[in-house]
């Protein structure tokens, strides 16, 4: 209720929006440098892409257009292959703990 003792009408009470605080820029980091290829080589770039658990980062969390997705995706896969990334996380190996679905 607001001063007029009438009910406030419109998101129910809840608090939202927010303000102020970090904002990530918009856009692929790999367009707005102009970069065609992403190195797998380069550990420290492409483990950016990868979660804590070991999972690639998906899109929309990435901030990367389709295309480098591809790339950042391929270069993922070949440092795994090389030994350079782990498949899985170091907690995950150790434990032997499958948290999947049944």
């Amino acid at each position: 209720m607001n001063d007029d003792g009438e009910e406030r009408r419109g998101r129910g009470g809840r608090g939202g929006g927010g303000g102020g605080g970090f904002r990530r820029p918009r856009g692929c980091e790999f367009c707005r440098a102009k970069t065609d290829i992403v190195d797998y080589k380069d550990v420290n770039l492409v483990r950016r892409y990868i979660t804590e658990r070991g999972k690639m980062e998906p899109r929309r969390k990435a901030s990367t257009c389709a295309r480098h997705q591809r790339a950042v995706s391929q270069a993922v896969k070949r440092a795994r292959h090389l030994a350079l990334l782990p498949y899985t996380s170091e907690h995950v190996r150790i434990s032997g703990i499958h948290m999947g679905r049944r």
